[in-house]
């Protein structure tokens, strides 16, 4: 034995030594490994070659997923006694993880649940199973969804439960059951709505048809052909008297139809103001000559108005064409007259005047101061008189269309200058502002054009009996030059501001009269209009008017 041993020696031996330690921690490493599943499978050298031998719970993968999962995960013995445990399951119930392992499942069943529970379990172990169940927490319970099935492991089989928490989707089916429930509630006010709405459409339909019916009836009975249009201008509707009168149906005169029978003369004025009246929602209204059935062209006077919805928008225009044949001829016989007398006046006015001119001018003897006073009296009335007659006159003219003069190159400054000088000497009383010292130059009649001018001062005056002051201002709007007079006077309303400038029409107060017959704005306006411009007034009832008129510039 002693010469056994002595086959090695010491340094022999001492390797030996140290390859078996490194031999062991080798081991060692490898033990560890597989426990802690660093290591899926391994491979042994044995008699019959390599071997490989894989490791059931060794699936690194699978544990980092079931940490990482929002579900809880458990896995339980037969006894339900929990072997393993993710974090998300200790969060949900509120416990350390490591007090989690080891205890019974069931104690986390509230006790209505525990029959249910003890089913899920059961079926859990013969198959994959599901069911809804609540979990008892620190915090209360919570619905959650349990998941079952059965795992190999080493030490045998378990039960796997996956528990999902269903806070949230109860939440949301609650509101949406809360939703639901105002949503019948809310169809059932809307059916009830619906059936009263039809109701009461039924009950308005047949209060329309009725209205319509009553609109007709009117429609037909009076005497003016009327007549209704959709907001584009195309004609819908036309009364009886206006087929009785035409001699033509619907068909023959709808949307524009009506142009078959207007005067051809007549046709671009009316087409021009009802286009206008489209395009701005004003009241339209023209005097024109209509053919009846033998052919023969009366006189009618047309107006429309637009009606419109809540919102401001125009649905329907409604018109009236009223015949004027006999007032034109009245007022043609009327205008004759006028033309006459003005003439018949004219010769004797003039000669009274010049009578009085020789009486106050003789000199044989001195005129005691009373028949002097007398005479000055006369001269005035005679002007007054004389004024209207030319009114008479100007007004026969413009009817006869022979209203005619000369237009030259004008400043307008010059002509504003020498009418308010004019105007302070008539009346003293009065303070002239004169903001219409710039120059313009226009085309037109001076003495006209003084005639317009002085026309609207004379008015400011007039229907100015609190007021001293009268302001005459020009000012350039684009290429044309408008020229102002404002008063502080009585003022205008709307339905005055419409007619004022109508012949023979006078601006009557209750507090307040004038006197003359209502020609000077009807002159003035022919005037302008001849004059290519434009004339208007912008007034408010107690708060004075400002008439204008606009003139072309020469650029």
């Amino acid at each position: 034995m002693i010469m056994e041993q002595a086959k090695y020696t010491y340094d022999e031996l001492l390797n030996q030594n140290n390859e078996l330690h490194i031999q062991l921690n080798e081991a060692n490493d490898t033990i560890y490994a597989i426990r802690t599943g660093q290591v899926d499978a391994f491979i042994v050298q044995g008699e019959n070659g390599h071997q490989l031998y894989t490791l059931k719970t060794a699936d690194q993968t699978y544990r980092v997923f079931i940490e990482k999962m929002n579900e809880g995960a458990v896995t339980l013995n037969r006894e339900g006694l929990i072997l393993y445990s993710n974090s998300r399951f200790a969060a949900m119930i509120g416990m350390p993880l490591e007090k989690v392992l080891g205890l019974a499942f069931e104690r986390f069943i509230p006790k209505e649940y525990e029959e249910k529970y003890t089913e899920v379990i059961n079926n859990g172990w013969e198959e994959d199973y599901k069911e809804e169940l609540c979990l008892l927490t620190n915090n209360g319970e919570i619905p959650c969804l349990i998941s079952c099935n059965t795992l190999e492991l080493d030490e045998g089989v378990a039960l796997s439960l996956i528990l999902t928490d269903l806070t949230i989707q109860k939440y949301n089916e609650k509101q949406l059951k809360q939703k639901n429930d105002q949503l019948e509630v809310a169809q059932n006010a809307t059916r009830k709505l619906n059936d009263e709405l039809e109701d009461t459409v039924k009950e308005r339909t047949n209060e329309l048809l009725i209205s319509r019916e009553h609109f007709r009836l009117l429609a037909d009975n009076i005497p003016q052909m009327t007549w209704t249009s959709l907001p584009n201008g195309q004609i819908n509707f036309y009364n009886q008297q206006w087929f009785e009168y035409t001699g033509l149906n619907f068909e023959q005169t709808k949307d524009w139809g009506w142009k078959l029978v207007l005067h051809p003369d007549d046709l671009p004025i009316t087409i021009e103001k009802y286009n206008y009246a489209l395009a701005n929602g004003q009241i339209f209204e023209v005097e024109n000559r209509y053919r009846n059935g033998d052919g023969i062209y009366r006189w009618h006077l047309n107006r429309a108005i637009p009606l419109k919805n809540d919102a401001g928008e125009i649905v329907l225009w409604v018109g009236t064409a009223t015949d004027i044949e006999d007032q034109k001829k009245e007022m043609e016989r009327k205008d004759e007259f006028i033309g006459i007398a003005s003439h018949e006046l004219k010769t004797p006015l003039t000669s009274l005047k010049g009578y009085l001119q020789l009486v106050a001018s003789y000199q044989k003897e001195e005129l005691p101061d009373a028949v002097k006073s007398y005479i000055n009296k006369a001269n005035i009335a005679i002007n007054k008189l004389q004024h209207l007659v030319n009114d008479l006159l100007d007004v026969s003219k413009i009817q006869a269309g022979r209203l005619e003069y000369k237009l030259d190159q004008i400043d307008l400054a010059d002509l504003i200058y020498s009418c308010v000088e004019n105007a302070a000497h008539i009346y003293p009383e009065i303070l002239f502002e004169n903001d219409a010292c710039k120059t313009y130059k226009v085309n037109g009649n001076p003495e006209r054009l003084e005639q317009v001018l002085m026309n609207l001062v004379n008015n400011a005056v007039k229907y100015s009996p609190n007021s001293k002051k009268v302001i005459i201002k020009s000012v350039r709007l684009g290429n044309s030059v408008r020229v102002s007079v404002t008063d502080f006077g009585i003022g205008l309303s709307n339905e005055q501001i419409e007619r004022i400038f109508e012949r023979f029409y006078r601006v009557e107060d209750k507090k307040f009269m004038a006197s003359g017959l209502g020609m000077g704005l009807y002159i003035s306006t022919e005037i302008i209009n001849a004059h290519d411009g434009k004339i208007g007034v912008e007034s408010e009832p107690g708060k004075g008017a400002t008439f204008y008129f606009d003139l072309p510039l020469i650029v």
